[in-house]
């Protein structure tokens, strides 16, 4: 049986993940802050930014996935979370390589393009984005994601380990689709996420096809469900919130802003949980 170490695994994304790694039969650890009260798996409480705990976390691991970090801007000064994002991440490399793991799977975020958290308003340089859009946050968060790609290609180039980072759209779980009626005819909500959503099911899913694909090296690509989370076609939105920005290519309907193309392509990944399944409006 393959051992696959989550960390974060108490999170809104990492439970899911850590769900979908043992029901497909592998032998999972969760590594966070606290021990759950209702657990999946064994826990391990470490502090990821101290390199020999790490060592310790992953010791006969075969793959991992990384989740552990702070989730957004602001919630702490730029300094806390730029060092803690950026060095756990660099950890988890680096003890992987020292122990000879291949697979590893980092979050990133859709927040690296800039547009998210911005103190002055950001458009889009085009829609949809895809991975060849600039990244030109200027909060300490968007940042760290930014560099813990670059410390993953550095890492690729030194053992050929593959790391896959996903940048992810806004996160939702089963239980927040009820909150969609609040805001799904106004467009002036959730604008600066372009309205993107990805289920925490189709996460776990990419995780895992992620980890059991081969020869991917070190890339990037954005997760997103392949509609917007409102109810306004995608040409509507544009033109009432980003009338100049470039819209390339054919988009239909409802179809997302944040391109996830790439992630089908490379991983044989579809996202299946549409909010519109679960939502009565």
């Amino acid at each position: 049986m393959k051992k696959v170490v989550v960390t974060g695994g108490n999170g809104l994304v990492g439970r899911t993940v850590i769900k979908e790694f043992i029901e497909q039969g592998y032998d999972v650890l969760n590594c966070d802050l606290a021990v759950p009260e209702n657990g999946l798996c064994h826990t391990m409480v470490a502090d990821l930014k101290n390199l020999g705990e790490v060592y310790g976390v992953l010791e006969g691991a075969d793959a991992v996935v990384h989740l552990a970090a702070i989730p957004r801007a602001y919630d702490f000064p730029n300094e806390v979370t730029f060092q803690n994002n950026v060095m756990s991440t660099y950890n988890i490399l680096e003890a992987a390589a020292g122990l000879g793991i291949q697979k590893v799977v980092l979050a990133s975020s859709e927040s690296s393009y800039g547009i998210c958290f911005a103190k002055s308003p950001l458009e889009p340089q085009y829609v949809p984005i895809d991975e060849e859009h600039p990244q030109l946050p200027e909060d300490s968060y968007g940042l760290s994601k930014i560099v813990n790609e670059k410390t993953a290609e550095s890492f690729n180039r030194r053992t050929g380990m593959q790391v896959v980072s996903f940048r992810l759209g806004n996160v939702i779980a089963p239980e927040m689709y009820e909150k969609f009626p609040s805001f799904i005819h106004d467009p002036f909500q959730r604008d600066v996420i372009l309205w993107s959503y990805i289920d925490t099911r189709d996460i776990a899913s990419a995780c895992m096809k992620a980890i059991e694909k081969d020869g991917l090296g070190a890339v990037a690509v954005n997760l997103a469900a392949d509609e917007t989370s409102m109810d306004i076609e995608s040409r509507e939105l544009m033109a009432k919130r980003f009338p100049n920005v470039e819209i390339r290519g054919s988009v239909e309907g409802y179809q997302t802003l944040l391109n996830n193309r790439k992630a089908k392509e490379l991983l044989d990944w579809n996202p299946v949980h549409r909010w519109r399944d679960y939502v009565s409006y």
